[in-house]
């Protein structure tokens, strides 16, 4: 069996696979059961890639996907791969502007899309330079061409969530993908052949694609969900025998609040990564599933950074520890000058190292404010400790300034989360006269409870109890729910948009008053 040693482009990771494991499931799509073996991977993707050949894509060439998760979605992206073309996955969420954006900033000559968002992308594409929208079935197939693929060659123009703007398009080549994937082959969580894998997140999003190129690398089985359910998601773990899975968001907040069951540890998992694992609800998720959750940390922009490993776990369930960096991957804690801090203050998290991006697509100011001197800047803040693990604090942009004070809006909605009736949470900065600024606080309630029964006198008073004095928000204001990111984040850009007055609708804490 050969080893990963110089497989650093997709085609070539698909290649080894279906000469290893010709016959083994590399993906079941769970909604409708279809399975694929490594070997009709390789085949149905090279079709693709016959298919668009023939319409004249090649090398650089972007073409636009636009699919729920279905096989079309990853098969594409390897065909894509294999012509030396470039993918734009599109969100499915998006619309007339947001798609515009996209499909405009990013050059796509072509779309490919499922039926229900062609009258969508046929609308918008005189304004975009799109020359042609298709469906999966109008590729028919090909002869595969041989790859054109080399590690630098771009294969993804991936965009950003975009929670403070418009989505930036990260250029990932094909050596992000094989970087990330090698990485967690060979280091832990050693991800085999005998493992199975499971992704809840739509296509669209990065965590599919480097699920799909782990277990290109690993020959491990693939299993895709339609999307994340709460109520039934451990069900599917259980049912498809999964070893390993990665979440994130508030994946794991929304996973405590479903009921428990007599089968939530009647399963095969080893071991979750996840990344922002809710300190305070940590010890919890591992004694009821009775399996060991270790974080991780990565971007769009980056990969596979930092990873706890079970050598450290145990002492730091918790406390917000990340881990240690990959053996690809350098990390520093820097000042506001991109000098290095000593050990235990906190300071930017920056990352360099090989499979980083090349830069955000067309926008060389963004590209040199986030790629300097060699190292990425996260925007993150974190601290290393003596033994060079490495600690999340919060983001740059996400600390509010009151009364002289620093405070976390992530160390709020923390507090807040472990509000049994609260089942979501988003803090926001205020602009004040007098203090600077001051805090606003978003919360969704769980199911059977409303602001009556939980009014912000004592939302207040539970984040008093928990937090100190100046961290306890000003503002109150309730929602059915809140724009999430397809990373399952709060999309703060919207709530910030949303209103000219973020005081307006709130009630206002000082003055015992609805405003």
């Amino acid at each position: 069996m050969s080893t990963l040693d110089g497989i650093d482009d997709l085609p070539a990771l698909l290649a080894r696979a279906a000469r290893n494991w010709p016959e083994r499931t590399a993906w079941l799509f769970d909604a409708t059961g279809k399975r694929f073996t490594f070997a009709e991977v390789e085949r149905r993707s090279g079709e693709f890639a016959g298919a668009l050949a023939a319409l004249g894509i090649g090398r650089g060439d972007r073409v636009a996907v636009m699919l729920r998760n279905q096989p079309e979605f990853p098969l594409l992206w390897l065909g894509l791969a294999r012509l030396g073309a470039v993918l734009v996955p599109v969100n499915v969420n998006y619309r007339e502007l947001d798609g515009k954006h996209v499909l405009a900033h990013s050059g796509a000559r072509l779309a490919v899309a499922a039926p229900e968002f062609v009258e969508l992308l046929t609308g918008i594409a005189p304004d975009t330079g799109l020359e042609r929208v298709l469906t999966p079935d109008a590729l028919e197939g090909g002869a595969a061409p041989e790859s054109s693929a080399v590690p630098e060659l771009p294969v993804n123009i991936q965009y950003t969530s975009g929670t403070t703007g418009a989505p930036k398009g990260c250029v990932l080549p094909h050596r992000y993908w094989s970087t990330l994937a090698r990485g967690m082959v060979t280091e832990f969580p050693h991800i085999g052949e005998r493992d199975v894998l499971l992704t809840a997140q739509p296509f669209h999003y990065i965590d599919p694609q480097w699920n799909v190129a782990l277990g290109l690398a690993a020959g491990a089985t693939l299993v895709v969900l339609d999307r994340f359910h709460p109520g039934t998601f451990w069900t599917k773990v259980v049912e498809h025998r999964v070893t390993w899975f990665y979440c994130l968001g508030m994946m794991p907040t929304l996973l405590l609040r479903a009921p428990e069951s007599a089968r939530d540890q009647e399963h095969r998992v080893r071991a979750i990564h996840a990344s922002a694992i809710p300190r305070e609800l940590h010890a919890e998720l591992e004694r009821r599933w009775g399996v060991p959750w270790f974080e991780a940390f990565g971007m769009t922009e980056t990969g596979g950074d930092i990873r706890m490993s079970p050598a450290d776990h145990d002492d730091t369930v918790g406390t917000g520890c990340l881990g240690r960096p990959s053996r690809d991957r350098e990390v520093m804690i820097a000042d506001e000058y991109g000098k290095p801090l000593p050990r235990g203050e906190t300071g930017e998290l920056l990352i360099r190292g090989i499979g980083l991006m090349h830069g955000y697509h067309d926008d060389p100011t963004a590209t040199a404010g986030a790629l300097r001197d060699g190292w990425f800047h996260t925007g993150d803040l974190a601290r290393m400790d003596s033994g060079g693990r490495v600690y999340y604090i919060g983001r740059t942009k996400d600390m509010i300034r009151r009364s002289g004070e620093n405070v976390s809006a992530d160390e709020v909605e923390r507090a807040l989360l472990l509000h049994p009736a609260v089942r979501l949470a988003a803090v926001l900065p205020v602009p004040d006269e007098v203090r600077g600024e001051e805090i606003k606080a978003y919360v969704v309630l769980a199911e059977g409870h409303t602001p009556t029964d939980l009014p912000p006198a004592e939302l207040a008073g539970f984040c008093a109890a928990k937090l100190a004095y100046f961290k306890v928000p000003r503002y109150w204001a309730y929602a059915d729910n809140l724009p999430m990111t397809p990373s399952e984040r709060v999309a703060k850009g919207e709530l910030r948009r949303a209103n000219a007055d973020l005081r307006q609708g709130s009630y206002d804490r000082v003055e015992e008053r609805w405003r």
